[in-house]
């Protein structure tokens, strides 16, 4: 029997369902998304077999099966995604990740921020079962993955009683976000110098092009990281530039001035960040940036 994910109000505020918010998105006006949506999105959380590259010993168990447990929990998916692959038959199988989310009075918040639990997980063996600790703010359209001193991550291998172990490992990442939502009101209250806030975007900088020798990697100045796009993030303290640096960083849409391999100059654009993995990693390596600067500033 097909379980249908119970709506929690209009779609009022919600654009897509890869995890892309509207700017006058509102908390209250989020939902669930029903099957037949993330069917569509991200066709491998349906999987009910493993790719034919795994072994006898691989136990693949459906994402679905896991989503309608933590919906009785009392969480649901508000966002998914599925990662890219050109191998053919593997795109009912490959990496996807969904963001989970409480859509009752029990849902932790502060100001436009609230806690997420973030699902990755895939049948090709590309990926266990992972769950993370996220924080969610409508006004910069991602989630911050937080990594946190007491725990970064619960994984779950295909073995065992894999639908209690998430819903257990459910609560304790929420639990470790809940704690890091008080961040957005201590951050908010350190204010950076000019020289805080380049280094903070020259960190930044290494940690979005780390690897990359291309010409973006070149044309890209790091202070254009710390552009806002939006008037209410132009306060320079850690908040802000945290929010900041980290929108522009994934979401892409930085313009610099670069040459090419006949020294002429190019105009360069970032793109986006789609792979789902370097994704996350980015977000967690961010906010243990933002989180030492914090502890740096708060010791002085």
């Amino acid at each position: 029997m097909t379980f249908n994910f119970r709506p929690h109000d209009t779609n009022r505020g919600f654009n897509d369902i890869n995890g892309t918010y509207s700017p006058n998105a509102r908390f209250s006006t989020a939902r669930a998304l029903t099957e037949d949506e993330m069917r569509k999105a991200a066709p491998s959380i349906f999987a009910t077999e493993a790719h034919e590259s795994r072994s006898e010993r691989f136990r693949p168990i459906p994402t679905i099966e896991i989503l309608r447990g933590l919906a009785n929990e009392g969480f649901f998916p508000v966002a998914v995604r599925q990662a890219v692959t050109r191998e053919p038959g593997k795109a009912d199988f490959t990496k996807h990740l969904i963001r989970l989310r409480r859509l009752d009075d029990k849902r932790p918040s502060v100001g436009d921020t609230t806690v997420e639990a973030l699902l990755k997980n895939a049948n090709d063996g590309t990926a266990r079962y992972c769950l993370m600790a996220g924080l969610f703010r409508v006004a910069c359209d991602n989630s911050l993955v937080v990594k946190t001193a007491t725990i970064d991550e619960v994984k779950v291998g295909h073995v065992g009683n894999v639908q209690d172990k998430v819903i257990e490992g459910t609560y304790r990442v929420l639990t470790e976000a809940e704690k890091a939502l008080v961040a957005p009101d201590q951050w908010s209250r350190i204010n950076l110098v000019g020289e805080e806030r380049k280094a903070f975007a020259k960190a930044a900088h290494v940690l979005r092009f780390e690897d990359q020798d291309g010409l973006a990697a070149q044309a890209i100045d790091p202070e254009t990281l710390l552009i806002p796009r939006r008037a209410v993030d132009t306060n320079p303290n850690l908040w802000n530039v945290f929010n900041v640096v980290q929108e522009n960083a994934i979401k892409g849409g930085v313009v610099g001035i670069g040459r090419d391999a006949n020294n002429r100059e190019r105009r360069v654009t970032t793109r986006a960040i789609k792979g789902i993995d370097q994704d996350v990693r980015l977000n967690k390596a961010l906010w243990v940036l933002a989180e030492e600067m914090a502890k740096i500033r708060q010791a002085a």
